[in-house]
């Protein structure tokens, strides 16, 4: 499809929009963000839309025709009713997303706008099949480890949702001593593991430093969140018979082994040789990869 999308990105931590472009490139300067969080409410989720919208609408080419708006969103998601229930922002469960978008987006350009939604694993999968790291794969995953962990499939070249657009959603699998994948790898999580053992910082970024440094707590923290991305990521391979795993998100980039540390993990667990031989690769989008494929529900 040609013209251009609203793209809109909704996670634990920001919520951002952009336009992209039929080749999937971000529209320069149309790209913006507002926080998050925990404590997010459907009045503060309608004040950042209203405000990236803007934004990126305003950096429209006079020329250009604006398809629809792709949504992405941290999950889990009711894809038919277009409503989050995000583990991350329990006060936001039930916020009605995809409408807020369309009636935003519509009531500025003076028209309807086409809106798809979706999840942000899945939004971020497809993204990598299209122009990432996971393009000539035959089954792929592709999943974000930051403040939450999420994923999504793309199985023969088409986006797999499942039932209710979830599909993907492997921060919420349940790993060791009851915890979800999410509670045990993520960067918050990390970082608070690492203070129960006497580590004296407070986030990711510390993290990375402290360990660059040589701090055995930050370290060990980071290598129990690669072990366990890599233990249930063994365990998706050996389900869906993956060639290949994308990762991306702003803690996989906490040390320069990490992605390396997860695939030893997951061949490590994994029970199978076929499983064994599913590659782990970094995101090869970076952080515009959620937003391309966002975009990528209207485009593709």
């Amino acid at each position: 499809m040609s013209g251009f999308a609203l793209a809109v990105d909704v996670g634990g931590t920001k919520l951002e929009a952009a336009l992209v472009g039929a080749d999937g490139t971000l529209v320069r300067g149309s790209r913006s963000r507002r926080a998050t969080g925990r404590d997010a409410t459907p009045a503060s989720l309608d004040d950042a839309i209203a405000t990236v919208i803007s934004h990126a609408l305003s950096r429209l080419p006079d020329d250009a025709e604006l398809v629809g708006a792709g949504v992405g969103s941290a999950g889990p998601i009711d894809r038919s009713a277009g409503r989050i229930l995000p583990v991350n922002m329990p006060a936001a469960r039930g916020y009605a997303l995809a409408d807020a978008v369309r009636t935003t987006a519509s009531g500025l350009l003076g028209r309807g706008l086409p809106t798809v939604f979706g999840h942000d694993g899945g939004a971020l999968a497809l993204a990598e099949s299209w122009l990432g790291a996971t393009k000539e794969a035959r089954s792929s995953l592709s999943i974000v480890v930051s403040t939450g962990v999420g994923g999504g499939f793309v199985v023969g070249g088409a986006y797999v949702p499942g039932a209710s657009g979830n599909a993907g959603h492997l921060g919420q699998v349940r790993r060791e001593g009851g915890l979800t994948l999410e509670e045990i790898a993520s960067g918050p999580a990390s970082a608070a593991w690492a203070r129960t053992q006497g580590w004296s910082g407070s986030t990711g970024e510390d993290l990375a430093r402290d360990a660059a440094a040589g701090d055995a707590i930050a370290r060990a923290s980071i290598e129990r969140s690669a072990r366990a991305v890599g233990e249930a990521l063994a365990d998706a391979a050996t389900l869906v018979d993956l060639d290949i795993v994308a990762i991306g998100g702003g803690f996989s980039r906490v040390s320069a082994d990490y992605v390396k540390l997860v695939q030893r993990a997951l061949v490590a667990s994994a029970a199978h040789e076929y499983s064994r031989r599913t590659r782990v690769v970094r995101s090869g989008l970076g952080d515009e990869g959620p937003l391309i494929g966002a975009a990528a529900f209207v485009l593709r």
